[in-house]
This record gives structure tokens, sequence and C-alpha cells, in this order.
């Protein structure tokens, strides 16, 4: 088997999701070639054939140059399978480029089991295999769900090229608006999951978290709930933190969740199930219901 990786360039910046993407291609056992559109001054090391653009030229963000190009190496390398990062240049890119190829598209991959892709399903509670009947396939990798893999050596480089001529006029990034909390500045998070019941039960975890001295976080189902604000939210879809301490209450521990929170220096979960995902990243797993727990555990804080 052979993939082609499509690595990221933004604002002026090699992205570090392409060790990710290694990760997956090692899982897979498959031969790598990638694409990048980029630069000379920032290459990824994986020691294998880099296809690269100069991004000054065809633009960091062009998606129709960027089609037409890995189009080309497509028909040159002709890969079982295309994997982009699961990013908003992977949800643009990976549907134009299934469409020009024919073939068919998995979106956010999260693992790989006897050689099938698994995806998440029913909000993250279930997961399915999948095997594709296409010749090739295109596919969107979870950020966070593959082990990361670099290389020492520098890759073999072969220059394409393409006129930055396109139906969609990149103009720069904007930064997400500031507001509310800033939890990637605490040191200490307390997230709650939807173990917690019902939305009454936030101000029991906000009041752990208080007593901790740090700040409440959430994942993404309270946040769909409305049950907390969405600038609390930790994952792909919210924050990235790295605190000293993140406890997490009722947290099952989807691919996503996880990869918000998985440089956490120690980590505390509390679930009634042993057997919970977040179990794997904690350094204590607390097998209790987390309503009779917390209460307690919130006191012998404040008793300190």
């Amino acid at each position: 088997m052979k993939i082609l990786l499509i690595a990221e360039y933004r604002d002026g910046k090699l992205l570090t999701g392409y060790t990710e993407q290694l990760g997956f291609a090692e899982k897979m056992g498959a031969e790598i070639v990638m694409f990048l559109a980029g630069s000379d001054s920032a290459l990824p090391n994986y020691g294998g054939k880099l296809y690269l653009a100069d991004a000054s030229s065809c633009g960091e963000f062009n998606p129709d140059a960027h089609k037409k190009m890995i189009l080309e190496v497509v028909a040159k390398e002709q890969p079982d399978m295309v994997a982009l990062a699961h990013s908003s240049y992977g949800w643009d890119l990976a549907p134009r480029l299934a469409y020009g190829m024919q073939a068919a598209q998995v979106s956010e991959v999260v693992d790989v089991q006897d050689k099938l892709l698994v995806v998440p399903a029913c909000n993250s509670k279930l997961r399915r295999s999948i095997r594709c009947t296409t010749g090739q396939t295109v596919v969107t990798l979870q950020a966070g769900a593959f082990k990361p893999v670099e290389l020492s050596a520098a890759p073999q480089v072969e220059k394409v090229s393409m006129t930055a001529e396109g139906r969609v006029i990149f103009e720069g990034y904007e930064a997400a608006a500031a507001g509310g909390v800033d939890l990637t500045k605490a040191e200490i998070i307390v997230s709650a999951g939807r173990g917690i019941g019902k939305p009454e039960n936030v101000a029991m975890i906000a009041g752990l978290a208080k007593a901790l001295g740090g700040e409440y976080g959430a994942s993404r189902p309270v946040v769909d709930s409305a049950w907390v604000e969405h600038n609390r939210q930790v994952g792909t879809t919210g924050q990235t933190v790295a605190p000293k301490l993140y406890v997490a209450c009722g947290i099952s521990g989807a691919i996503q969740h996880l990869a918000g929170m998985k440089k956490s220096e120690f980590v505390v979960a509390i679930n009634t199930d042993k057997d919970a995902p977040i179990g794997e990243v904690a350094d204590v797993l607390v097998v209790a219901d987390l309503m009779q727990f917390v209460p307690i555990f919130t006191e012998k804080v404040q008793a300190l």
C-alpha cells in the first residue's frame, strides 16, 4: 500500500500535524510520499519523497491550485490513499480531491484495526469500521488519534508549480475574538462531561475548580447541550490546554477531547466506568459516582 500524506503550512510555518500522519501511515504499514505547499526553509523530517510547491507563489490556502497539483502527484504516484489532517484545510480540500479522483472519502479517522478505518459514530459514543470499495480513498485524520512519528532524515524534494489563480481569494488569517475565560493560561482545570447528568451539577464542578484554585471547563457534549458556554470547551473544536493538573469529571475520553488536554502534566479522572477510554491517559482513575465523590473531595480540599 502507498499513502500520499498532505502536510500543512500556515502563516509561514510548517504544522507539526504531519508527524501524526506519519504515525497513521506506519500503523497502516504503508509506503509514504508527501505533498506540501510550503517553503524550502521549513521541511518535514521523514526521509522520503516530498513534492514541494512554493506557497509564496501558489498561496498557503488556494484550494483550486492545491487540488490540481495534488491530482498531478496522484496521477504520477498512484497512491492507494490520500491522507489529510481533519482540520479546516483538510475539510475543504479532501472532498475536492475525492471528487477529482472519483474516490471514496472517509472523514475523522481515529484508529486503524486490521487495516480497516475506524471512525466515531453517534456523537462519539460508538465507533464503526469502514472498508472502502473504490480503488483509491481520501481520508482525514483526527488530531491526537495517532502517535506522532518523526524521522531525522531530510526529505527528497521534487518541486511542483502552479499559478495562484483560483476562485478563492485568500486575504489572510483572523484571530478568534477574545472572550470569556482563557483556559490555556490556567494551571488547574476541572472539566465536566456528560456524566455530570444535568446542568445544575455544573456548579459542583465549578466549586471544585474554585477550591483547587483553578478554572472549570467542559467537554463538547456539555457545551452542545448549552450547559456551559463555548469558551470553556476543551478539545479539537474548543481550547487546547496544558495545565499542571487536569481533573476530568464524567468524561468518557473521546479522541476529540483527549486531543485538547493530552499535554496536561497530571490527569485525574473520575468515572463510574473503570474501562472508560479516559483511564488510558489518566495518572489516577477514581472509579466512583462523581455526585458522591466530588462534594467530599471539594470539602477536603477546602479544609486544607
